[in-house]
């Protein structure tokens, strides 16, 4: 027994059951459902919930404090207690939890702009937090019975919306696995042998894509054996477009070779210039040639909710199916992530594998709600709650207010800019990415020369690097094709007001004037 014992508390089992009973001492665990009182039952999460109130959310986005306290890795793995070993009580567990919040990146503060999402809605916060107390998996109505008819709830609504009245869809884990189950599904429904007898049973086939498309083509591509290779670009026109005469001329090329172009990926608000490929007259030519058309909407699908803005996507109802993620321009909490399609079943038939163990033909209940084979995953996190929360609450008319406000802060920023020295625009915003160059003062009114777009290319993340020391803004930049590195500013935050978007530019102008 002794030896045992002690092998016990070597292992650890004995600190754990230590710790147990200093928990319960600590909670005033003498009485009540499992030995204490019920309003102690719940410390750690009680303490737990308060921070992320208090030090998540009120904090950290209130603009007088900063948008991240950055430390280099090597600094920041000293001052994190992050190895995993022995059992850690309460207190010492939230106050890591506060160093957790401390920091990271604040994304809801209303002056981050650094990625394609942003802001804190708490509807959608509460949302996610009820998915997670709750624990469920979405693949069948057996043990996801709500968030089955929810997910169909709110699939049907974003049909409607992008005027597909007899579709399908289904929820993902992000944009790029959506733009993936449309390169799988579209080869399945011109190929179905390929579902079973692979790649071998097909002729060569390609991928047509936007120039500025969105780099999760290409992996998808890489990922489904059709090879990264066979994604051919289709140029663009001077604001970011796909050019529809160069696709149908890569069509006619790629036939004439023997290649079948099976898939156009067209996309509405690109990456990097928010840019709204021309929906109809892609679809025009996807029609002609009998070519699924894929819209890669991710970013910027959520102008459909606006009266005002969704002409960017005129003849979306033409489209074979359509990526489309909330946690962006809709504000849901990351991740949520939509893959649409106006085939009714090809998701079932390109996916399913019949699992007998799952998806069991002989239940009580209309097995067709069981809906985790038209997955490629079997346990599928539950992402609609937080969408169909913020939906419920705020309405239509309430999203499309807040859709509103970013196009219009985006407009609000493109005016500010072209009105103060030293702004220089890339382009017209077209989705709320608003692109510019900074060009200190003493390279204001000098020729334009290679060597002064060389010294412009070097601006962008000097500004940057301070920002971020500072905590005050995060903004992206880059280059684009033959573009030196400019700032691209995204609306995305629906807490953003006109007094923000002015800070910005005088934020930049104060970081940058030295240079």
């Amino acid at each position: 027994m002794e030896n045992g014992q002690t092998t016990s508390t070597r292992n650890g089992v004995g600190d754990v059951k230590k710790l147990k009973m200093e928990r319960n001492t600590m909670n005033g665990a003498t009485n009540g459902a499992n030995g204490a009182p019920a309003e102690d039952q719940h410390h750690f999460l009680t303490k737990l919930m308060d921070m992320m109130i208090t030090e998540g959310i009120d904090k950290a986005n209130d603009r007088k404090n900063k948008i991240v306290e950055f430390k280099h890795p090597k600094e920041l793995e000293k001052i994190l207690d992050l190895k995993l070993k022995d059992p850690t009580n309460d207190d010492r567990l939230l106050d890591i939890c506060n160093d957790v919040i401390k920091y990271s990146v604040k994304t809801g503060h209303p002056r981050f702009f650094n990625q394609l999402f942003g802001g804190l809605d708490e509807y959608t916060l509460g949302g996610a937090w009820l998915t997670e107390t709750l624990n469920a998996s979405q693949y069948t109505y057996e043990v996801s019975p709500v968030f089955t008819l929810m997910e169909q709830c709110v699939i049907r609504k974003m049909l409607r919306l992008a005027g597909i009245e007899n579709g399908d869809g289904i929820f993902c884990p992000g944009g790029s696995i959506s733009n993936m189950y449309a390169l799988n599904v579209a080869r399945y429904q011109r190929f179905p042998d390929c579902k079973t007898k692979g790649m071998q049973a097909l002729p060569k086939i390609c991928v047509l894509a936007s120039e500025k498309a969105h780099y999760s083509v290409k992996k998808g591509a890489g990922f489904l054996g059709i090879g990264m290779d066979n994604v051919l670009p289709i140029q663009t026109d001077d604001q970011g477009r796909m050019c529809p005469k160069a696709l149908e001329e890569t069509i006619q090329d790629c036939i004439s070779k023997g290649i079948v172009p099976y898939i156009v990926n067209a996309t509405s608000g690109s990456t990097v210039l928010g840019a709204y490929d021309p929906l109809e007259a892609i679809a025009d030519i996807c029609e002609k040639y009998k070519i699924w058309m894929h819209v890669d909407g991710a970013w910027g699908a959520g102008c459909l909710l606006s009266r005002k803005y969704k002409g960017f996507m005129k003849g979306i109802e033409r489209a074979d199916s359509l990526t489309w993620n909330p946690h962006k321009l809709m504000g849901t909490n990351l991740q949520a992530s939509v893959f649409l399609t106006k085939h009714k079943t090809v998701l079932l038939d390109a996916h399913s594998a019949k699992a007998k163990y799952l998806f069991q033909q002989d239940k009580f209940y209309d097995v067709s709600y069981d809906t985790g084979d038209k997955s490629i995953q079997c346990g599928r996190k539950v992402d609609a709650l937080k969408v169909w929360t913020m939906w419920k609450a705020k309405g239509d008319a309430g999203l499309e207010e807040d859709i509103d406000n970013l196009f219009s802060c985006s407009r609000y920023l493109t005016q500010l800019a072209k009105a103060r020295d030293g702004f220089k625009m890339v382009q017209e915003p077209q989705c709320t990415n608003v692109c510019f160059w900074y060009i200190p003062k003493r390279l204001r009114g000098k020729p334009e020369t290679e060597e002064w777009w060389e010294q412009i290319g070097k601006v962008a993340p000097v500004i940057k690097q301070r920002m971020v020391e500072k905590g005050t803004l995060l903004i992206g930049y880059q280059p684009d094709g033959e573009l030196v590195n400019f700032f691209r500013m995204v609306f995305a935050n629906n807490a953003v007001t006109k007094s923000d978007v002015e800070f910005i530019v005088d934020e930049i102008d104060r970081l940058g004037c030295d240079l």
